[in-house]
């Protein structure tokens, strides 16, 4: 992997393949470069695909105290890195660090997002604050397999699913990344939609969630997509929160492709 600078000094590892316009993937919570291998496998044909580790994990270093803003410079580097002007698809909490970024002021001119997990509402407050507190009473004691099944039960996995994968040698890789759940954990605020700060996104913008996904899912998808001014919303049929990549490339293939052949005859 290739390496780059962030503003802060840290050094953020990437890999880059393919030919065409460039698109930066940003993973989601306990994800690398690698996790997004598959699909960058299928764009690579059309784009040039550019895949990281965020700070903390993999082949990337890191720095404290953590701040989104950090992440947002740490985004910035790589795409610097990627061309003039990159397209963006960020896959859940990675959907979160692309607007953030967007917004913050990264010249993009093509967003995609999936199921970023905010918990709008009462309730989902509720549950977002008490999953923070014990997330970072878990992290504070050193407790990473805690960590990791709290994470993994936030996200629908069954308890004899995460019972059962505790024995494999994918759960201690896991377990090396845990500290970064509270990274994520702060890129999602409170759990509401930054409407305000979103109102400043000026990428064309799709927010993509699965069919198969919890009512609740579609429902905040659908609140995201009505505060970014110029998103869209599309439900892909039979998916959920675990994306095949084979059933977003081709979405994402069009999106990017013909928004960019528009947006040169303008």
């Amino acid at each position: 992997m290739d390496k780059t600078l962030s503003r802060d000094g840290t050094s953020i590892a990437y890999r880059r393949r393919g030919d065409g316009p460039p698109v930066v993937l940003v993973g989601g919570a306990l994800s690398t470069a690698a996790t997004e291998e598959a699909l960058a496998a299928l764009l690579a044909p059309r784009f040039t695909v550019v895949t990281y580790d965020r700070r903390g994990r993999g082949a990337s270093g890191d720095s404290r105290p953590y701040t989104v803003l950090r992440e947002i410079e740490d985004l910035a580097a790589v795409a610097g890195r990627a061309g003039e002007r990159v397209s963006l698809f960020g896959m859940l909490s990675g959907g979160a660090l692309a607007l953030e970024a967007q917004a913050a002021g990264l010249p993009v001119d093509l967003l995609a997002v999936y199921e970023p997990p905010y918990t709008p509402g009462p309730a989902g407050l509720l549950y977002k604050s008490r999953c923070t507190a014990r997330l970072h009473r878990m992290l504070s004691i050193g407790d990473r397999d805690g960590a990791v099944a709290l994470y993994m039960s936030r996200t629908g996995v069954p308890e004899e699913t995460i019972a059962r994968m505790r024995h494999f040698p994918l759960w201690k890789g896991l377990e090396a990344l845990a500290h970064t759940l509270a990274y994520d954990d702060t890129l999602l605020g409170n759990g509401t939609v930054p409407a305000e700060r979103f109102a400043s996104v000026t990428a064309r913008t799709l927010v993509v969630c699965g069919g198969f996904s919890p009512d609740r899912t579609r429902e905040t998808t659908l609140a995201l997509a009505a505060v970014v001014p110029r998103a869209r919303h599309r439900t892909l049929t039979g998916q959920t929160r675990e994306l095949a990549p084979q059933a977003i490339a081709p979405v994402l293939a069009d999106f990017f492709a013909r928004d960019v052949f528009l947006r040169e005859l303008i």
